[in-house]
């Protein structure tokens, strides 16, 4: 870090390509979108190129400091997108060959859980995300939203409570 704080150019490089593909699936469990997600990596390594003189490694890992930045561009970039009605897409299409039937019931259960969960806030998604999804502690999840790891508690309950609220019924078909 302290090279890419000088603006050498290939250690940037070096931790772009370490830190990329982490980043990238977080995101996309945050926005839900690959092209967004891109996008809001993108922008969180700019951020990172900016602000590289800013990071202290006795306070987190760079991982982790960068985490913060990914799930912050997330929520900005979630804020500022205007919900819009959904479009059926090819990929929804039956397919005219039989499946197994407990796999076609498992994406569908997939998906069910998937669309509440981007129905959830977006601090709420980002805390379920990284504690569900990445295998985050409270207190890197903390550190991400720049919160207390009481508050990530609350979130993460209050996500729980709305997921079994809006997922009741599956619950049932199971």
């Amino acid at each position: 870090m302290a090279d890419v704080a000088a603006g050498d150019d290939e250690a940037f490089r070096a931790l772009t390509e370490v830190l990329y593909g982490p980043a990238l699936g977080t995101a996309m469990k945050v926005l839900g979108s690959r092209a967004e997600a891109e996008d809001a990596v993108q922008t969180a390594l700019v951020k990172l190129w900016r602000t590289a003189e800013r990071f202290d490694p006795a306070k987190a890992k760079v991982e982790t400091w960068f985490r913060r930045i990914v799930v912050n561009c997330c929520i900005d970039r979630k804020r500022s997108l205007k919900p819009v009605d959904p479009i059926d897409e090819a990929f929804d299409l039956e397919s005219d060959e039989p499946g197994p039937e407990a796999e076609t019931a498992g994406l569908m259960r997939d998906k069910r859980v998937g669309d509440a969960v981007m129905k959830l806030p977006a601090r709420q998604r980002a805390a379920i995300t990284l504690f569900y999804g990445d295998g985050a502690t409270m207190n890197e999840i903390a550190e991400a939203l720049e919160t207390t790891p009481k508050a990530v508690e609350g979130l993460l309950a209050r996500a729980r409570a709305e997921l079994a609220k809006m997922l009741e019924g599956l619950r049932e078909e199971l």
